[in-house]
């Protein structure tokens, strides 16, 4: 099964940088009907978490996916599932 992975280590003290990223991933992930995009905040203070937890819950981004499931081996990554009709 085809994943996105968006690893926000990189651009983690820019904010609109952030944002693009995750929307680009929306936005490819149901161009292409992709089910999964994995984020990873890392496990440091949170704050990126954080962010990315206010992302997902903004009411035009949660329309598009199904469920947010966090990792049960790892707290510093989390995954978004995407639910297409046939």
């Amino acid at each position: 099964m085809a994943r996105i992975k968006v690893d926000l280590h990189p651009i983690y003290n820019n904010s609109k940088a952030i944002d693009k990223a995750l929307q680009d991933a929306f936005e490819e992930a149901i161009d292409c009907k992709i089910k999964e995009v994995e984020i990873i905040p890392g496990k440091g203070s949170g704050q990126l978490r954080k962010k990315v937890e206010r992302f997902l819950q903004l009411p035009h981004i949660k329309s598009k996916y199904h469920r947010i499931e966090n990792d049960s081996k790892n707290f510093g990554r989390l995954f978004v599932y995407f639910r297409f009709d046939k």
